[in-house]
């Protein structure tokens, strides 16, 4: 493998050219969190929203990212308001995976 790019690499040289380039943060976002690098990555979900509030996507993923961080109480504002964005864009699939989150995220809360 050596020689080669890691896919995060390549999307940060495609950052380089457009830095707010939303697919691109979600694309470099997801391949961060693929690797549990989760501070870098909810960078990328929070810069693609800025860049398109109504990316449903990288509400999903930020809010997931938020989960794994142990930061319960905003992951549940951005899966709550991800799903409103994703209810919009008529985006089930989203809404669907959002609320298998929220479950998560309540039982959690709830304790054992």
């Amino acid at each position: 493998m050596e020689g080669r790019e890691s896919r995060a690499e390549t999307f940060r040289r495609l950052l380089e050219r457009d830095p707010e380039n939303p697919m691109v943060l979600c694309s470099l976002g997801i391949e961060l969190f693929k690797e549990e690098n989760y501070p870098e990555a909810r960078e990328c979900f929070r810069r693609a929203i800025e860049s398109k509030p109504d990316y449903s996507v990288a509400y999903r993923m930020l809010g997931r990212t938020l989960y794994e961080l142990h930061q319960d109480a905003e992951a549940r504002e951005v899966f709550e308001r991800g799903r409103e964005v994703a209810e919009r864009n008529r985006d089930l699939q989203t809404v669907r995976e959002i609320d298998v989150f929220l479950r998560r995220l309540r039982k959690r809360l709830e304790g054992p």
